[in-house]
């Protein structure tokens, strides 16, 4: 029986060996790039004996490394008598890839003198051994990356968790809006306790604080329509794929309104089931 626990995707050159690693990794897999194939069997051993804690391994192995079409087979076929790893192929049509190279500036790896579409084509040709060994074949051509995701959660995963990290910012606009943020909310039009002698050397973690900016109705209207929205956005990045999420929220300072929002959201959030990381970058600046 297969072990969806050791994978090893290997392909033509463009069709999407990084992308897939990349999601592996969301998916819990310890991704390992260009591995020489004369150590996999070291690899293996030590998985196998459970001398590395690695739950789940991907191994992506290709044509950039030497020796590669006459290396790889044998080792694959040594492997198989000690675990039985899937290994995934991965391909597209010529015009997808020639399209693929050109958009990326990226040379082909058997370029050399040839022209893309003949270093594509002689690739196929070469990996034609390969690709028949192997246990699944995935054609990418029409295959975007939400839906390449998909299949690959469905296909090879069924069983890893897949879960969003949020990150939740408060900033000051004077300092300068966080450069990492998907989502940037701005609070200044809040009542600002800066203006309230007792609390302007106070921070949104203060009680007092965190009172005046609750109880003013203006910002009791303003979460209400943020968590609705929120509420109404995270299942769609779920669904997407994305696995990490920044929202910044912002106030002149970054010391008591946006600090108090922020935490404010983190709670939404987490009774929401989702993994937040709530810090205050401008607070006591």
């Amino acid at each position: 029986m297969i072990d969806d626990n050791f994978l090893i995707i290997t392909g033509l050159s463009g069709s999407g060996k990084t992308t897939v690693s990349r999601f592996l990794e969301d998916f819990g897999y310890y991704c390992v790039d260009n591995l020489p194939s004369k150590l996999i069997p070291n690899f293996v051993d030590l998985w196998k004996r459970k001398e590395v804690e690695l739950a789940r391994v991907a191994l992506i192995v290709d044509i950039r490394e030497e020796g590669f079409l006459t290396e790889f087979p044998k080792v694959l076929q040594s492997i198989r008598k000690k675990i039985t790893p899937r290994v995934i192929f991965l391909e597209a049509s010529d015009e997808t890839l020639i399209k693929r190279f050109s958009e990326s500036r990226r040379p082909h790896p058997l370029k050399s003198r040839r022209s893309v579409r003949d270093s594509v084509a002689l690739e196929r040709t070469r990996l034609a051994e390969i690709k028949n060994i192997s246990d699944e074949v995935i054609n990418t051509t029409a295959t975007n990356i939400a839906d390449l995701r998909e299949m690959l959660s469905v296909r090879f995963v069924k069983k890893a968790v897949i879960t969003l990290q949020v990150a939740v910012v408060s900033f000051g606009y004077k300092y300068g809006i966080p450069l990492e943020a998907d989502l940037v909310f701005d609070t200044r039009f809040l009542p600002n306790p800066f203006y309230e002698d007792k609390l302007r050397e106070k921070t949104g973690k203060n009680k007092g604080v965190r009172t005046y900016v609750l109880e003013a109705a203006e910002t009791q209207k303003f979460l209400k329509e943020l968590f609705r929205f929120i509420g109404f956005l995270m299942p769609w990045f779920v669904d997407e794929g994305k696995s990490y999420l920044t929202i910044a929220i912002g106030c002149t300072g970054g010391k008591h309104r946006s600090v108090v929002l922020s935490e404010e959201l983190g709670v939404f959030l987490k009774e929401s089931d989702y993994k937040v990381q709530i810090s205050h970058r401008d607070i006591y600046k």
